[in-house]
């Protein structure tokens, strides 16, 4: 096996290290430091470091630009494993998150370039959860292997729900475009009324909580799908705790701590979504015991 017995921990380790960039990022913004690098992809003019214009800012941003490096080490690493496995579907997988690593730090460059533009910035966040997705899609793969597709009412139901998640993710990254944590304190906003998008916001959480409960609900009505009610729960406890920490930062004022968590709830969306998605489209049925094979006896 050599290599490919880590392919299983540098699936986990590029899930866990995107999900940490989300969070950083997120601290880039809630410290007004999202211009603390004020070029890209220099940090200041001429000069890779922040040396020649060194404070809390700077320093922030570029660690956030190192962590880019981190994130393409696991990323190469898991290539390599992908392909000692000889399993060409985990390897394409871990090929397109290797290549939208260094896509998300171009698209991070161009927000610079245009100091922050919130549409810019939210593509930005955009990509990094979609990183996360393929990360749960090749642990996916690591362990249910590639089981046949189901199809029928829930399957759609189970996308929709997907649909709607994304959803939610954008019109979250609109809220902050409009808000008071877009980046910089002169960065531009978007120029939407606060009120109006996190309303809009608020809808689509209730949108996604809804079908959710309806994919937890078949998923009890459906026993092939069994598989899938782990992961439904699991994406209805992220969603609640979401939503409720919503509630509280608006009505509180966005504080930067409850705005950091929210961003993790984000990531975690992410993941959470895609593997409801997987678990449903793909389930993993256990054989009944009296069809798994005896183990030490005969007749």
């Amino acid at each position: 096996m050599g290599v490919a017995r880590y392919l299983k921990p540098l699936a986990w380790a590029s899930l866990v290290a995107n999900a940490v960039l989300v969070v950083t990022g997120g601290a880039v913004r809630l410290t007004a430091s999202g211009l603390g690098c004020p070029t890209w992809p220099h940090c200041t003019k001429g000069n890779l470091t922040p040396r020649a214009n060194l404070d809390v800012h700077s320093v922030i941003e570029f660690s956030n630009r190192m962590l880019t490096f981190v994130l393409v080490i696991i990323a190469v690493a898991t290539v390599v494993a992908a392909w000692r496995s000889r399993r060409r579907d985990v390897f394409w997988i871990s090929v397109w998150i290797l290549l939208g690593i260094p896509a998300q730090a171009v698209i991070g460059g161009i927000s610079v370039l245009t100091d922050l533009n919130p549409w810019v910035v939210s593509v930005h966040l955009v990509a990094s959860m979609a990183i996360i997705g393929l990360a749960v899609l090749l642990l996916w793969r690591c362990y249910a292997g590639r089981p046949p597709a189901a199809r029928g009412p829930i399957v759609v139901l189970a996308w929709t729900t997907f649909v709607a998640g994304w959803l939610v993710l954008y019109a979250g990254t609109v809220v902050t475009g409009a808000g008071p944590h877009a980046g910089d304190a002169d960065s531009p906003r978007n120029g939407l009324s606060i009120l109006q998008v996190s309303q809009l916001h608020a809808d689509l959480v209730c949108l996604f909580i809804g079908l959710t409960l309806g994919l937890l609900i078949a998923s009890y009505a459906l026993p092939a799908f069994a598989p899938a009610r782990t992961a439904a729960w699991v994406l209805l406890a992220v969603e609640a705790s979401q939503a409720t920490i919503g509630w509280v930062q608006y009505f509180t004022h966005v504080p930067i701590v409850l705005v950091m968590f929210h961003m993790l709830g984000a990531a975690l969306i992410s993941a959470a979504m895609t593997w409801a998605l997987l678990a449903t489209r793909e389930p993993v049925m256990r054989p009944p015991a009296a069809q798994r094979p005896a183990s030490g006896r005969l007749g």
